[in-house]
């Protein structure tokens, strides 16, 4: 079956709000994890994960930072408007260049309470270091499924990650039933985030501590880090019933030849990606240099990955390994004289998909009827059930503070 005729109702499941984590543990490494392999569970702790992965295996991880990217600016009547930035609205070489912009920015926004904006201008007063600055909100333009907002402040000297650092919260999904507290930006925020421009955590590094790198250096387990920066539509609902009429989110990913590098070089002692962010990663850069090989000459843009583009009949046929495709994409990186790979993909990862480079992950319990779990079905097949009914029935926590899983696929 082709991923576009799935029915989302076949990945659906009865998640009561219980057993969503409002809070971390106190101790990331403390929460519980799930072991599936070879078709078995068993139950451990994220401390001790080194011990279920093989030595040499190499792991790779998400460093994206997550921005305070939901902004609350309050009108006289008292009435609060909400903009939630998700990603620029310029076309963009560097989230860094952008959020190093002063005096004013451009993106595209979601906006809770849209109705209420009457008013050319929404104003807010931020201060920093003692400093008071004037952040105003002006409506851009409305798109089918956001508005682009110009936000502005005077002084002009601030950077736009100063102001927004100051200005706004932290973006906690949805399902989390509170507001976002002090604890929070540090607890939604993985120890190792290195580059800002996500709206969402990739929630499956929460989990990670120092202790646990260091026992993954001492069982000579390798680790590598991608940067995607994750956007709000993680968390898009599929509403359409069958998966063809479902728009996967693009979302930006920022990769170094080095890594690259460092992954043709790990492929054959087993690579796990630790979320599913890095799972989109890593098998789109197989498709990115599948298509320089097929194309040397392809022109950069091309390089995107579309939603579907995966699944058709020529990539599926495609006999290329990861090696080769790799170090393709490697050489077309050098010969434009690139050391770092930054573009979108839109790749959806279901059932029928066939992973070309990685051999497990560790994830998260995902929301049903999610794209997110379809990736984890297209790992393990019908079995996820197996999974998540384990996890129901035995105390497991789930969504983004909650424990996770470490699912070796068949």
């Amino acid at each position: 079956m082709h991923p576009k005729d799935l029915s989302i109702t076949d990945f659906d499941y009865n998640l009561p709000e219980e057993k969503i984590a409002n809070y971390p543990l106190e101790k990331r490494d403390q929460s519980k994890l799930l072991i599936y392999k070879n078709e078995s569970i068993s139950e451990d702790i994220y401390r001790n994960i080194a011990a279920h992965l093989a030595e040499k295996s190499f792991l790779v991880f998400n460093d994206t930072k997550v921005i305070k990217a939901r902004i609350l600016f309050q009108k006289k009547t008292g009435a609060v408007i909400e903009i939630f930035c998700l990603e620029p609205h310029e076309k963009i070489k560097d989230y860094a260049v952008v959020l190093q912009q002063k005096n004013s920015v451009k993106w595209k926004c979601l906006i809770g309470g849209a109705g209420k904006w009457k008013e050319k201008y929404l104003e807010k007063i931020v201060l920093i270091d003692g400093e008071k600055i004037i952040l105003k909100a002006g409506l851009v333009e409305k798109l089918s499924d956001a508005y682009v907002v110009e936000l502005s402040w005077n002084p002009g000297n601030f950077s736009f990650a100063e102001i927004i650092d100051h200005a706004g919260v932290t973006p906690l999904p949805p399902y989390i039933k509170r507001k976002a507290e002090e604890s929070d930006t540090k607890t939604y925020q993985t120890i190792y985030s290195a580059h800002e421009g996500s709206v969402a955590a990739p929630t499956a590094g929460l989990h990670f501590t120092t202790a646990i790198f260091s026992s993954l250096k001492n069982k000579n387990i390798d680790t590598g880090f991608v940067t995607l920066h994750v956007g709000a539509g993680t968390f898009k609902p599929v509403k359409a019933e069958k998966m063809e009429l479902h728009e996967m989110h693009a979302e930006w990913i920022d990769v170094s030849t080095n890594f690259i590098q460092q992954l043709i070089q790990n492929i054959s002692h087993g690579v796990f990606c630790v979320g599913t962010t890095s799972v989109r990663t890593v098998e789109s850069l197989y498709w990115m240099g599948f298509k320089t090989f097929l194309n040397p000459e392809i022109v950069f843009e091309d390089l995107q990955i579309n939603q579907w583009e995966v699944y058709e009949n020529e990539l599926l046929q495609a006999n290329v390994s990861p090696e080769e495709s790799l170090t393709s994409l490697c050489n077309y990186l050098l010969n434009k004289k690139l050391n770092r790979l930054f573009i979108q993909t839109q790749i959806i990862i279901a059932p029928g998909y066939r992973f070309k480079i990685i051999k497990g992950m560790i994830t998260n319990f995902h929301q049903p009827k999610s794209t997110l779990l379809l990736l984890v079905a297209a790992m393990i097949g019908e079995n996820w059930k197996e999974i998540y009914d384990y996890a129901l029935k035995n105390e497991f926590r789930f969504l983004s503070y909650g424990d996770g899983c470490l699912i070796f696929g068949e």
